[in-house]
């Protein structure tokens, strides 16, 4: 279909808004959406990291934004069907094969992980806060709305998140994916992040390798399990975020821009409480209760390291010297790719319902 065409069609054009930009051809459209696709599903494996960041930058932001609003009120256009199939495809392809080297990183090195992804974090303030200034009052209302319950539910996770409550269930899974799913909407806002203060985050990826793993060695059987208990309920969620959560965000920004700019400001200034660097997986004691069971030698010796309960720990100096360095370079990186992405009017108008 041809620009004129769906102009007439009453679809906008990039000549006329220079944001959906349908006038670019398809060999370069899905150059820049599988790019984009790419970066995203890394970016959904690492906490603090904005998969809509990595939309931004590639360029395919607008239309992959605009391609969802289409689809949600059954709109079908073969270009918004072809950014999305892109983006999607190439997003799942990068999730499998870099989940299980992400998630033995973080079991294997946490604090040195935890305090990348608290620079990561930070450094998506200055995205959200290009696309709500000016300040008014009330975007400081909404920052305080959202800083508070992301800094309580940081404090629950830290305090009571591994001791023994079950955060694996079908429902938790389902939310999971809601929530890293309606992340994508804004960039600056880390869906990873979301799952690793839910306390989902190593389970989710653990399960996707070990679906991974259960493929290729052709076990059916061990592929039940990851697939059934979080593969797809978060796969379930995943979709009702995007298509219902999204429009709802969509349609905040456009009624209530300020102060929904403000709440996703306070949801990543609390999100960094919840990444406190120094502490460590501690498997449990013999006769202790975990997730609703008494730990015995039995299941002690199949707990894997990845499921065990986290503390915390005093660092040494060289310790919090490293982390400091890197949570500057995480900040450092997050807003380098900003940059590459598109500008403040360019993003607020992909926000709004195309």
């Amino acid at each position: 279909m041809t620009k004129g065409r769906e102009a007439d069609a009453g679809q906008p054009s990039g000549a006329e808004d220079g944001v959906l930009q349908d006038d670019v051809p398809y060999s370069l459209l899905g150059v820049r959406a599988a790019i984009g696709g790419t970066l995203m599903g890394l970016a959904n494996l690492v906490p603090g990291i904005s998969g809509g960041t990595m939309l931004l930058a590639s360029g395919v932001y607008p239309r992959f934004i605009a391609a969802i609003a289409e689809l949600s009120t059954l709109r079908f256009r073969k270009r918004s069907i072809f950014v999305l199939a892109a983006v999607v495809l190439c997003a799942l392809v990068a999730i499998v094969a870099f989940a299980g080297p992400v998630k033995n990183l973080v079991v294997d090195h946490r604090w040195v992980m935890y305090s990348l992804f608290i620079g990561l974090t930070l450094g998506g303030v200055p995205v959200v806060w290009k696309l709500a200034r000016p300040a008014a009052p009330s975007l400081w209302v909404g920052a305080v709305l959202g800083f508070v319950p992301m800094a309580i539910l940081a404090y629950f996770q830290m305090h009571g998140g591994d001791s023994g409550a079950d955060n694996d269930g079908w429902l938790m899974m389902f939310l999971a994916g809601v929530a890293g799913a309606s992340a994508m909407i804004l960039p600056g806002v880390s869906g990873g992040y979301l799952l690793l203060v839910m306390g989902v985050y190593v389970t989710i990826l653990g399960a996707v390798d070990a679906a991974k793993v259960a493929v290729k060695a052709k076990d059916w059987g061990a592929l039940s399990e990851p697939m059934l208990d979080v593969v797809v309920p978060v796969g379930v969620g995943v979709l009702v975020g995007v298509l219902v959560v999204s429009n709802v965000l969509k349609l905040l920004l456009e009624r209530a821009e300020k102060p929904t700019l403000g709440f996703l400001l306070g949801l990543l200034g609390g999100s960094v409480f919840g990444l406190w660097p120094f502490q460590e997986g501690v498997a449990p004691a013999l006769g202790s209760v975990f997730k609703g069971r008494v730990v015995t030698e039995e299941t002690l010796a199949a707990l894997t390291p990845d499921k065990y309960p986290t503390q915390f720990f005093g660092p040494e100096p060289l310790q919090m010297l490293g982390a400091l360095g890197l949570v500057a370079v995480g900040f450092a990186a997050t807003a380098l790719v900003a940059r590459l992405g598109a500008g403040k009017d360019e993003a607020k108008a992909a926000a709004k319902p195309a």
